[in-house]
């Protein structure tokens, strides 16, 4: 394919690839590479051309609550040996809020480098290449000269956009390719055939460039699964095999409708997307990735449900900052793959805490309190029965050791019973003191807090004194 890009001959080649895509053959067996049992491949599936876009009104009632669907059809779990998490912090991240600084980006990019660890983890990074700040960002990132995350890009379905990409000296970029007839008809006033004439046509300026490119199927849990999606995704493998080059699939559930359970109809099934795109567009697992968005609270569930069922990567952004409800927070995938694959592989967790202390400080941005792993009182004890038990032995009500893997030992909330001990406690636990810096319950500080305490539930006051006010305190303790 490679030097036909704007050729007939290439033009051809693409219908050609449309028109032989999804053609049904003779049903056949071939021995499971994984179940090691004779696997029917019965059906290749062929692009229907709708006069009238399917909505899939029977789940998609704009004037209802979207409805989750069973067939009773299951898939087995193949979670691939290697599962890896990519990220769009500096491209998804970036839609929701103002643009990072280029030194804010070369920061944080050098903090995610070392939460990746040896193994590189955390695989890929994406960046835009729109602006001058774009481009200034990624070649700073570029200088640092880590290995890991890989700098990838996302960029218009453009052919100039693709020589700008070249000349970054970047490898691998995204696509857009919406596959939904949501986006098809509506957005981009197409048919089927003629989006998927168009985005073949992109596909084949990437591999001319030397580029791999990375589909992004947008609203892909909204679309008509086999009457487009497999159709098309076979034949972007069909041309990658051509090119000899790997064609990567990202799997993007833009409105949160992804559901991870067992028996789910598509195109909302979570494990039915990806048994269907590796088993009937013959994608490996190591080129789909699943980009989830948190519009019903699945985003976490849906991303490790992904991993399970062959998806050899998903796609985050930090602390879940994206448009609307947000990305999967990437460190949530962090502890999830610890917890599925019973080690961290070399990721230094306690990078999560610096990042989340350098976006309140540098950034601007403070997590919401409840942040599991790095909000302020995500390992906060207020309750005075589990404070007492927590005292006597943190495992009773601290998930982990949290000291060891995020630098934050659990904190007990200060109340009239806390005593000078407990306020001491507090400020050594919340600012990290250690040796010779630690304070104890004869500290100047200590003795001020404890008074102000103290009065505070001698006026008559029953809520416990949150860190904010206790943090107040000290300002105007230290300003005294």
């Amino acid at each position: 394919m490679a030097g036909k890009v704007n050729s007939k001959e290439n033009n051809k080649e693409i219908k050609k690839t449309i028109g032989s895509a999804g053609v049904k053959r003779a049903m056949r067996a071939k021995l499971g590479e994984r179940s090691h049992l004779l696997e029917m491949e019965a059906y290749h599936y062929q692009v229907q051309d709708v006069p009238e876009p399917n909505l899939l009104r029977e789940f998609f009632e704009y004037v209802e609550i979207p409805k989750v669907g069973f067939n009773f059809r299951t898939s087995p779990y193949e979670m691939p040996e290697e599962i890896v998490i990519t990220d769009s912090t500096f491209r998804d991240g970036q839609q929701s809020r103002e643009p990072y600084t280029t030194k804010q980006i070369v920061d944080i990019f050098k903090m995610m480098s070392k939460l990746s660890g040896p193994k590189g983890i955390i695989r890929q990074t994406e960046f835009f290449t729109y602006s001058d700040r774009d481009k200034e960002a990624i070649r700073a990132c570029q200088d640092l000269g880590l290995e890991f995350p890989k700098i990838t890009t996302w960029i218009r379905a453009k052919k100039e956009d693709f020589k700008i990409v070249k000349e970054m000296g970047v490898k691998e970029t995204g696509i857009l390719t919406s596959c939904s007839d949501y986006h098809i008809f509506y957005k981009l006033g197409m048919s089927r055939p003629k989006a998927m004439e168009h985005y073949l046509s992109i596909v084949a300026e990437a591999f001319e460039a030397g580029i791999t490119p990375r589909c992004h199927l947008e609203d892909i849990t909204r679309a008509d699964f086999y009457g487009f999606v497999v159709p098309f995704v076979a034949a972007i493998q069909e041309m990658a095999e051509q090119a000899g080059m790997p064609a990567k699939i990202r799997l993007c559930d833009t409105m949160g409708y992804g559901v991870p359970y067992s028996g789910v109809a598509l195109p909302r099934s979570v494990p039915g997307i990806i048994y269907g795109l590796h088993n009937y567009a013959g994608v490996p697992s190591e080129c789909l990735e699943w980009h989830g968005h948190n519009d019903f609270y699945k985003a976490v569930v849906n991303a490790g449900t992904a991993w399970l069922y062959g998806c050899g990567a998903v796609n985050c952004t930090l602390f879940g900052i994206g448009e609307r409800t947000g990305n999967i927070p990437l460190e949530a995938m962090v502890f999830e793959y610890a917890q599925l694959k019973g080690t961290l592989d070399g990721m230094d967790t306690t990078v999560i805490t610096e990042m989340a202390r350098y976006y309140d400080q540098q950034v601007g941005y403070t997590l919401p309190a409840q942040t599991p792993f790095a909000g302020a009182n995500f390992n906060v004890t207020r309750a005075g029965i589990h404070a007492d038990g927590l005292l006597k032995n943190e495992e009773i009500y601290n998930i982990f050791d949290t000291d060891k893997f995020l630098d934050r030992p659990p904190l007990v909330n200060i109340n009239q019973a806390s005593g000078a001990a407990g306020i001491a406690h507090w400020l050594n636990a919340s600012y990290g003191l250690k040796g010779s810096k630690r304070v104890d319950k004869h500290s100047a500080i200590v003795e001020y807090l404890k008074d102000w305490v103290d009065a505070e539930y001698a006026s008559g006051r029953v809520a416990e004194i949150g860190a904010d006010e206790i943090h107040r305190k000290i300002d105007e303790f230290t300003v005294d």
